[in-house]
């Protein structure tokens, strides 16, 4: 719920911004030297880029919490049983100690995107954020074309 909330205070912020920004760039753009209208052009092209890279992360969160649900549904979500420190993190040495039962799940089944999901999940465990995304990536896509395939079959 926290993340919820903090995506729609980012995005009203980013709305606020651009709005606030855009009279801006339109002064700078009209004064005709050349190095205000490039100014006046990455005022306008920052936020823009700014938008896309919010809206990518909005939709990795949003899929993933559409596969968490159908795990959950399913009986799949692996057991959260790794103890945490007072931050909230995991214990290192746990995750670690854990992390290779999801990767041998992975090599017995390259093909199941929940086992990729899984893996992803105990890379965020142990630390390891970008393999976490990428492997959590990789998991939305394997599911998203398993639903396409069996949508035209």
């Amino acid at each position: 719920m926290k993340s919820r909330v903090a995506a729609l205070v980012m995005c009203a912020l980013l709305v606020l911004y651009l709005v606030l920004i855009s009279a801006r760039a339109v002064e700078f753009m009209q004064t005709g030297v050349p190095i205000a209208v490039v100014i006046g052009i990455a005022l306008f092209v920052l936020p823009i880029l700014g938008v896309f890279a919010l809206v990518y992360e909005i939709r990795f969160g949003v899929k993933t919490e559409q596969i968490v649900n159908q795990l959950s549904s399913e009986g799949g979500l692996p057991v959260d049983d790794v103890a945490r420190r007072a931050s909230g993190r995991y214990e290192r040495e746990e995750a670690d100690a854990a992390f290779p039962g999801y990767a041998a799940a992975v090599e017995q089944a390259p093909g199941d995107w929940r086992a990729w999901f899984r893996l992803g999940l105990a890379y965020d465990a142990c630390g390891d954020r970008r393999r976490a995304r990428a492997t959590i990536r990789r998991s939305i896509r394997m599911r998203g074309a398993a639903s396409k395939s069996r949508a035209t079959a």
